[in-house]
């Protein structure tokens, strides 16, 4: 079984496909085409979905989409859909993450909620009828300094209570098992292996 996933982002392929090892996932520069999706909804769902949408037209083959972001309860949920725009000047040209970071901790400096979560909305298109959809979240608290050298984007700044460790000091393992993009992965997987003649 072949599924497009609508992402030029390596980092999401080497989490998808330990979830779903029966699958084999390509990426639109697979079939040789660029595709650059304007994310512009207002919610990680809209983003998603209309991402999925939008690859299945040019392909005409399940396509899997997700959105993800992440959003601090002291900021009004912010930077959410826009967690990889987040201090961008113009809008489009994104900073590196370590910039990101330190503007986000700046900006929350002296701020005593820490509470945050990422969440990852994760859009399956059939076709235009058939659309499956879930959304997880990674509940954590905002760190005052980055921990961590793993992972990637936020990581280093999210503080998991239970595990007493940061996003970024865990293991691939336990990442694929707990993060906001394991768990609707999970989820998703059991969807897809749910469904017939998706071929």
């Amino acid at each position: 079984m072949t599924i497009y996933v609508a992402t030029n982002n390596a980092h999401k392929l080497d989490e998808i496909r330990p979830a779903m090892p029966g699958i084999q996932f390509r990426v639109p520069g697979d079939a040789g085409m660029e595709f650059d999706f304007p994310e512009d909804a207002d919610t990680f769902i809209g983003n998603s979905t209309g991402k999925a949408l939008a690859l299945w037209r040019l392909v005409r083959v399940p396509v899997l989409a997700d959105d993800s972001g992440l959003c601090v309860g002291a900021l009004g949920g912010r930077p959410g859909v826009l967690s990889a725009r987040y201090g961008s000047t113009d809008g489009s040209t994104p900073l590196a993450a370590p910039e990101r970071n330190a503007l986000l901790l700046e900006e929350m400096r002296g701020v005593a909620d820490r509470a945050c979560r990422f969440v990852c909305c994760m859009s399956l298109v059939l076709s235009p009828d058939r659309i499956f959809v879930v959304q997880e979240t990674c509940e954590g608290l905002l760190l005052e300094a980055p921990r961590g050298s793993g992972g990637f984007g936020y990581d280093p700044l999210v503080y998991l209570p239970e595990l007493g460790c940061s996003v970024a000091e865990l293991s691939t393992e336990q990442k694929n098992r707990v993060s906001h993009r394991g768990r609707a992965l999970s989820r998703m997987a059991a969807i897809i292996d749910s469904l017939s003649g998706m071929a």
